[in-house]
C-alpha cells in the first residue's frame, strides 16, 4: 500500500456508522462551534441555483479538521499521552490543538517549507515542530520513522474511524440546519471529510445527493472508484494543497463508494475564480482546498438548476501572500487590474498631466512608479510605471485610445 492509507482489514474495522458520529458530537458539543449555515442572494443569482454555505473556515483553527482530530485523542486519551502526525498545516493544528485540550504532547512533522503562519500556529497550541523534507509526503516517511522509534501514536489524517466520525458531525449540523436541502458539495482529498459528513446525511435522509469535488490535479478518488480498488495517482501542484493526496484511504474508499453519488474535477483555474468570488462577494476568506465546492457548482450549473445547495466551506488557512496574489490575477482575468508602462518628457507638469487624463476616465491609480535616471532613456524623458484599477476590458481600451490620442505609446506590462 501507499504511504497514506492505513491496512484496514474492513472486516475487523467495519465503515464507520450513524451511531459513532452520533457519539461524537456529544464529545464535541463544548469543543468546536457549531458553524453558521448561510443563504447567498448573489451566488444563488450567478449559478441558479439556492446557494447556502456551511462555513467550517469560521470553525477553531480555521478548519473542521479539529473535530476529527479531537474525537480521535479524546478517545485514545489515558491509553498514551503523546502523539505525532504529518500534515502541510490544517490537521496539524487540529491536532495541537486536540492535545492541548485533553493534556496530551503532540509532535507535528511538517515540510520545511511550511507557510510560516501556519508553524507558529501549531507552537500557539503549545505542539512541537519539526520541519522535514520538501514534500508533505517526505514529512509523513519521517513521522511513521519517529512513530517505531518513540512510540508516540501516529494520528492519520483521513484514513481513520474515530476522524471520520469526528468530521461526520458536520452532517449532522447540515440536516439540522437545512431541512430542505437538495444536494451537499464536499471537497474530497483523503476522503475523511466526505466520508464522515455522507455518512451523516445518506443515513439521515437517503434522498439528498453527496456530491464530492475534487482537484485535477489530485484524482485519486475518482480514479480508484472507475478502477474498483484504491488507485495511487500523480499529485500535481494545485492551489488546493488541503485536497492534494496521490492516494485516498483503505476505509475512505468503501466509505464513498457506498454514500457519494458524483464526482465533480475541478482546474486551478477554476478554483481560483470561485475563491476571488468568495472573497469579494462574501467577504468570506477561504483556502483553495474550500473554494473548490463553489467551482464544482458552477461547473455543472445546469444538473443544480433551482435546487437547494449546500456548499461545504472546509477552511480558511490561506497564506495571505497566496491570497493578495490570486486577488490581483483574478482582477487582471476580469479586466480590473492593468499595470502600464509609459514614457513621457522629463519637464515640471508632465506626471500631472497623464494623471489628470487617467483621472478624466475614472480609472483609479493604484500605484505610481516614476523613472527619470535609467542610463537607457534619452536624459529629457522618464518613464512612469504605473497599476490601475478599471471597470472592465472597453475601460481598459478607452485608457489606451486617451493616451495614444495625446501622444503618449503606453505598453502593458504583463
Amino acid at each position: 500500500m501507499g504511504i497514506y492509507a492505513i491496512n484496514y482489514n474492513l472486516a475487523n474495522h467495519p465503515m464507520v456508522t450513524l451511531k459513532e458520529i452520533k457519539l461524537a458530537a456529544k464529545r464535541l458539543k463544548d469543543v468546536v462551534y457549531k458553524t453558521p449555515v448561510t443563504y447567498s442572494y448573489s451566488l444563488s443569482e450567478l449559478s441558479g441555483a439556492n446557494v447556502y454555505l456551511k462555513l467550517e473556515n469560521l470553525q477553531r483553527t480555521g478548519s473542521f479538521k479539529i473535530r476529527g482530530a479531537y474525537n480521535k485523542l479524546y478517545k485514545i486519551n489515558g491509553t498514551t499521552r503523546r502523539v505525532i502526525a504529518a500534515s502541510a498545516g490544517n490537521h496539524a493544528q487540529g491536532v495541537a490543538l486536540a492535545a492541548k485540550l485533553l493534556g496530551m504532547k503532540a509532535k507535528l512533522i511538517m515540510p520545511e517549507g511550511t507557510p510560516i503562519n501556519k508553524t507558529v500556529a501549531v507552537r500557539h497550541y503549545g505542539a512541537d515542530v519539526f520541519l522535514y523534507g520538501n514534500t508533505f509526503d517526505d514529512s509523513y516517511g519521517y513521522a511513521r520513522q519517529l512513530e517505531k522509534e518513540s512510540g508516540d501514536l501516529f494520528i492519520h489524517a483521513f484514513d481513520d474511524p474515530d476522524v471520520i466520525a469526528g468530521q461526520g458531525t458536520i452532517g449532522l449540523e447540515i440536516i439540522e440546519s437545512l431541512k430542505n436541502v437538495e444536494a451537499v458539495l464536499v471537497p474530497i482529498g483523503g476522503g475523511g471529510l466526505i466520508s464522515g459528513v455522507s455518512t451523516a446525511i445518506k443515513e439521515k435522509n437517503p434522498r439528498i445527493k453527496i456530491i464530492g469535488v475534487q482537484s485535477k490535479n489530485a484524482p485519486s478518488m475518482s480514479i480508484s472508484l472507475k478502477k474498483g480498488t484504491v488507485v495511487e495517482t500523480g499529485s500535481g501542484q494545485t492551489i488546493a494543497d488541503g485536497i492534494a493526496v496521490k492516494k485516498v484511504g483503505i476505509l475512505t474508499f468503501e466509505m464513498v463508494k457506498k454514500y457519494v453519488d458524483d464526482i465533480i474535477s475541478v482546474n486551478d483555474n477554476e478554483i481560483e475564480e470561485a475563491l476571488l468570488l468568495l472573497t469579494e462577494r462574501k467577504r468570506i476568506v477561504v483556502e483553495g482546498a474550500g473554494a473548490v465546492g463553489l467551482a464544482g457548482l458552477f461547473k455543472r450549473k445546469n444538473k443544480f438548476h433551482k435546487k437547494n445547495v449546500l456548499i461545504l466551506i472546509s477552511g480558511g488557512n490561506i497564506d495571505i501572500n497566496i491570497l493578495a496574489k490570486i486577488i490581483e490575477r483574478g482582477l487582471v482575468k476580469n479586466g480590473r487590474f492593468i499595470r502600464l508602462i509609459v514614457e513621457l518628457p522629463d519637464i515640471p507638469g508632465s506626471l500631472g498631466k497623464l494623471t489628470s487624463l487617467l483621472g478624466s476616465l475614472k480609472a483609479n491609480i493604484v500605484q505610481i512608479f516614476h523613472d527619470r535616471f535609467s542610463r537607457n532613456l534619452p536624459i529629457d524623458r522618464a518613464t512612469v510605471e504605473i497599476s490601475l484599477e478599471t471597470k472592465s476590458f472597453e475601460h481598459q481600451r478607452e485608457v489606451m485610445i486617451l493616451l495614444r490620442e495625446n501622444g503618449y505609446n503606453p505598453k502593458e506590462k504583463t
